[in-house]
């Protein structure tokens, strides 16, 4: 079913190329336009039939009825004021955001039907080669509407993403952001870390646990320091409270305290088993 005339993706990367491509899959609207710098880019999202047009300029915008940020953070924030100009009144504009709390401060006084929203799906791989139509199946999708967010315009991203696989939570862009922090912006922070350390003549030697525990270090550099900055308050508080944890782990290793060593490892334990 048809939910839009045209809809246009600025930013046609993993995950924008993704919903693009599953926007035609499910033929949810009769024109999928794409924004992307590189041309090489927009031509290989047209191969893989994510978009029927692309194109470098902004413009091509004009006339949608859904508009989707699919850019980092920083980049969302530049862009708001420069495609104001191509959004109708009536437009819908969306966001795939990772942080969400200047994102919709900012947007929402820009665009009347501006609902807020963050996919809880993706890999560390990047890029329309990576795209896949099915990528949001059984995944969450977050929405941050606030008091002003136009009620058929959060009702129709609703469905969008309903009919992309996801199932959609609502949830205020601050309690987004804190809870993110520890699920999400924490475990990669740690990732980038933990590999950060090790020496290299000693990752020859790296089995699963070492490759399983930093997978997501592989993600891109300048993606997740636009998320770490953009959630500054948060992350900080995230990585306060693991150092006290971490902490607590060494003076038991110090003290060769094995009883609450293994009481910390089994609290841990349980909570990882509760992920299932």
């Amino acid at each position: 079913m048809r939910l839009f005339n045209k809809v246009a993706i600025i930013g046609v990367g993993l995950m924008g190329g993704s919903i693009a491509l599953g926007i035609k899959k499910k033929k949810l609207s009769y024109e999928v336009v794409g924004v992307s710098r590189r041309k090489n880019t927009l031509l290989l999202a047209k191969e893989k039939g994510a978009i029927d047009r692309g194109s470098q300029q902004i413009n091509i915008i004009q006339d949608a009825d859904l508009v989707i940020l699919a850019t980092p953070v920083s980049l969302i924030l530049k862009l708001a004021p420069r495609i104001r100009e191509f959004v109708r009144p009536d437009c819908i504009v969306s966001d795939v955001g990772s942080t969400k709390k200047e994102i919709v401060s900012k947007l929402e006084k820009f665009f009347p039907n501006y609902v807020g929203s963050h996919p809880l799906a993706g890999s560390e791989k990047r890029g329309i080669v990576n795209v896949r139509p099915d990528i949001f199946k059984n995944s969450l999708c977050i929405l941050t509407p606030t008091k002003n967010t136009n009620r058929l315009a959060k009702e129709k991203i609703r469905r969008l993403w309903n009919q992309l696989g996801a199932k959609v939570v609502y949830m205020s862009a601050d309690m987004h952001d804190e809870i993110l922090s520890f699920v999400s912006h924490l475990p990669h922070l740690v990732a980038f870390s933990l590999i950060g350390i090790v020496p290299q003549k000693y990752l020859r030697f790296a089995s699963g646990g070492l490759k399983d525990s930093t997978r997501i270090a592989s993600s891109d550099a300048g993606l997740w320091a636009d998320i770490f900055l953009s959630n500054k308050r948060n992350i900080i508080k995230a990585t306060e409270l693991l150092k006290e944890n971490l902490s607590k782990i060494n003076s038991a290793i110090n003290k060769k305290d094995k009883k609450l060593l293994i009481k910390v490892l089994r609290e841990a334990k349980k909570k990882r088993e509760s992920l299932f």
